[in-house]
């Protein structure tokens, strides 16, 4: 369990980073989003999610 909090910590800095040092990228990155079709947000949330899990085990084994 103590993994999983460790991995939300280190995407909350990474993510944190990003508006830091990209504001003006990140605004148009998210108006792009709300600009897209849920079935596309939808796609491209599920492919992260998929890429995610075989990175994961690849540095596993």
């Amino acid at each position: 369990m103590q993994d999983l909090f460790v991995a939300l910590a280190l995407a909350l800095v990474l993510e944190g980073l990003l508006y830091a040092a990209f504001p003006v990228f990140m605004k148009k990155t998210i108006a792009t989003i709300l600009q897209s079709p849920d079935g596309q947000i939808r796609v491209i949330g599920l492919t992260t999610a998929v890429l995610g899990l075989i990175v994961l085990f690849w540095l596993r084994s």
